[in-house]
């Protein structure tokens, strides 16, 4: 195997709307390396990328998968990412780990919400990015109405042509080259003159080329505003300064599935996209911010970008070595846990392929396997450096299913097996409910659930049944109110007696639960106070209206009566439980409902649909803003009315609106509703009774 050094590798991640073509286009690219004799097809689950059955199932890309492609002396590792919205966190893993990203557009849909949702993540992460308007032979396609729509839709980049291609649909043959003025033809890049036809158009193109090359270098724009001609060395110059910095977004055309304009194509790749050793990352060392700089000079520091648990295999995990020299047998400290660890398996990795390697230097990607309790952003560094790579943010969850064992023996394996689906994927979730008594698993959507629920049968052998979840209601009181109860049972010897009187408050919002006693003169011995307090809370968490937590609610005990002989610790405890109830019950008990604040993202024509829709959900709009094309609409919903918003919203705004939410608090459910919400839970108690 070749060894490559710092300065000769390439980290891309290919990124773009689904079915824009990056599978295919990762497949044409390495066939053309010579890894592959023939292309695989994502129609078949052949190709390399997509090697995971659920992605052959559905024909899409549900993981990233990395594929290394090597063009004369250059080692690119491509990171092929899912399109698909709901797979969101598997792209913001790759970017966390490459230099730059190849965003792939359609050549007749332009740009998707898919696309927007990318860019705005390279945007998020600070890269310089590339375009490829792929599936130039498909009928109707148009490169100028997409390289238009580019520029109206990014309107804060410089996007620059710096291709333009030759005939389009059917008669798409090749591509003309801006920088080298030259036109390149069929799947071999064969050289050849430029269309006599396309001249004007070609000249045009090149002067914008040329004045954004000017304009990424101060010393150039002096030179050109002055009237001098920049020569082909100094546009150059500009260019790899301007697309590296991510001043200037290059854009380039071909077919991947005819592998037309491909060679071109990674040639630009190898030029434009910064090599590992020119940039560097966000880190921590012994608390202090630090900057990781991909040389193999520094302590060695790599970062698990990806893990998978096989049930052959065992644990892989993916990691991206930004500093040192990793070799096996290596001891590395994972900086999360403080354990260190043996490398002593170490791997290149291509789609699910592995090949044993010796060694892995600073800016390549590899895999370490049956290492225990490491997960998808650990760190793994010198044990004498303790340097930590700044993780990425990923959103919040925003689909939820309740999940069950669909059998006794799925019972057994389920929270191991759920337990192992977050270690491989951040954006999933897993939590017990003590409200509602329902384990929950939540994702980026309906296709992630569905994907995820897939695997604990397919990968662990668990079934699992899923459900709409409850929501997480409490019960609190409006005002005061007094019980008196009087606990008496004599069946025969030792009897039990307590008699006591309470009353409860309600508290600020957040404040819990307090206990208090008034009582004076030893009309309850100090000795029963606990037990009053022991009997209340075991109802805590059952409610008395509907079953829910009880909160921010005080009970003081302030009077009471004792026996000598037949006063109890359980008899204090039963008379504290069913007074605290009744108290309860006449101190104007509701039910809260959780609050959440929503920012929903849509094109401007929609803003209109997506208002209405949220006042009939309750919402209370907070504000707007616009951006680009895009309104952003702030919003506080109930939880209950938004349980399934992100398949409206998508049915609203034909796929292109996003959403994100986060708790904010909790507040009184309307009286109107209440009424369902304690029915339902009478009508499942009585259920559960029979």
């Amino acid at each position: 195997m070749s060894k490559f050094t710092t300065a000769q590798l390439r980290n891309v991640a290919v990124v773009g709307h689904g079915s824009s073509g990056k599978t295919s286009l990762v497949e044409a690219l390495l066939f053309n390396s010579g890894a592959l004799s023939r292309m695989g097809r994502v129609e078949d689950g052949s190709t390399v990328s997509d090697w995971d059955a659920e992605e052959q199932r559905r024909g899409i890309s549900i993981n990233l998968s990395v594929v290394p492609v090597t063009f004369k002396d250059i080692k690119l590792n491509l990171i092929d990412t899912p399109g698909y919205l709901d797979f969101m966190g598997e792209v913001i893993s790759a970017l966390t780990v490459t230099e730059a990203g190849l965003v792939l557009v359609d050549s007749v849909s332009g740009v998707e919400v898919g696309t927007e949702l990318a860019w705005d993540r390279l945007n998020n992460a600070n890269k310089p990015r590339l375009v490829f308007v792929n599936k130039m032979d498909r009928e109707n396609a148009n490169y100028q109405r997409v390289l238009a729509d580019l520029r109206e839709t990014f309107s804060d980049s410089t996007i620059v042509s710096f291709q333009l291609p030759i005939g389009s649909a059917e008669s798409f043959q090749g591509i003309v080259n801006l920088v080298d003025m030259k036109a390149y033809m069929g799947q071999e890049g064969t050289p050849a003159a430029i269309p006599a036809d396309m001249m004007a158009q070609v000249q045009e193109a090149r002067q914008l080329l040329v004045d954004s090359a000017a304009e990424a270098d101060d010393e150039l724009i002096i030179k050109y505003l002055e009237g001098e001609d920049l020569t082909e060395e100094e546009v150059r110059h500009g260019l790899h300064d301007g697309v590296k910095s991510g001043k200037i977004v290059p854009v380039f055309c071909g077919t991947a599935t005819a592998n037309i304009g491909l060679y071109s194509l990674i040639r630009a790749m190898t030029s434009y996209v910064p090599a590992p050793d020119e940039t560097n990352v966000s880190g921590q060392q012994n608390g202090e911010p630090i900057r990781v700089g991909n040389n193999t000079s520094e302590p060695t520091t790599g970062f698990v970008f990806k893990t998978i648990v096989d049930r052959y295999v065992g644990r892989m995990n993916y990691v991206r070595l930004f500093a040192g020299t990793l070799k096996k047998d290596d001891h590395l400290r994972n900086q999360r846990s403080g354990s260190e660890d043996r490398m002593q398996n170490l791997f290149t990795v291509s789609g699910k392929e592995l090949e044993a390697v010796s060694e892995l230097i600073a800016g390549d990607i590899g895999v370490v396997t049956k290492v225990d309790d490491v997960l998808t952003n650990d760190t793994l560094s010198d044990p004498a450096a303790n340097i930590t790579i700044i993780p990425p943010d990923f959103p919040r969850p925003l689909y939820t299913v309740a999940v069950a064992p669909a059998t006794k023996a799925d019972s057994a394996k389920m929270g191991q097996s759920l337990q192992a689906l977050t270690e491989e994927d951040p954006t999933l979730v897993v939590e017990y409910v003590q409200a509602t008594k329902q384990n929950v698993l939540q994702g980026m959507g309906e296709s992630h659930i569905d994907a995820a629920v897939r695997s604990l049968e397919t990968k662990f052998g668990v079934k699992v049944e899923t459900s709409l979840p409850k929501v997480s209601y409490q019960e609190t009181v409006t005002h005061q109110a007094s019980a008196h109860y009087r606990h008496k049972k004599q069946t025969g010897g030792a009897g039990q007696f307590a008699d006591v009187q309470l009353r409860v408050e309600p508290l600020e919002r957040g404040a819990g639960f307090e206990y208090a006693s008034e009582v004076f003169g030893g009309a309850i011995p100090t000795v029963f106070i606990p037990s009053i307090e022991k009997g209340i809370r075991q109802i805590l968490d059952q409610g008395v209206i509907a079953g829910y937590p009880i909160v921010d609610v005080k009970a003081v005990v302030f009077d009471g009566k004792y026996h000598p002989v037949d006063s109890k610790d359980i008899a204090f405890q039963t008379a504290g439980r069913e007074g605290f109830k009744q108290a309860m019950r006449d101190a104007g008990p509701v039910l809260l409902e959780p609050i959440y604040n929503i920012q929903v993202t849509v094109p401007d024509e929609y803003m209109g649909d997506v208002m209405g829709d949220l006042n009939t959900r309750r919402g209370r709009v907070q504000g707007m803003e616009q951006r680009g094309n895009r309104t952003i609409v702030r919003a506080q919903v109930p939880l209950a009315e938004i349980l399934r918003y992100g398949t409206d919203l998508r049915s609203m705004t034909q796929g292109r609106g996003i959403y994100a939410i986060d708790f904010d608090h909790y507040e009184p459910v309307p009286s109107h509703l209440t009424d369902d919400i304690v029915e339902k839970h009478r009508q499942e108690h009585d259920e559960i009774q029979d």
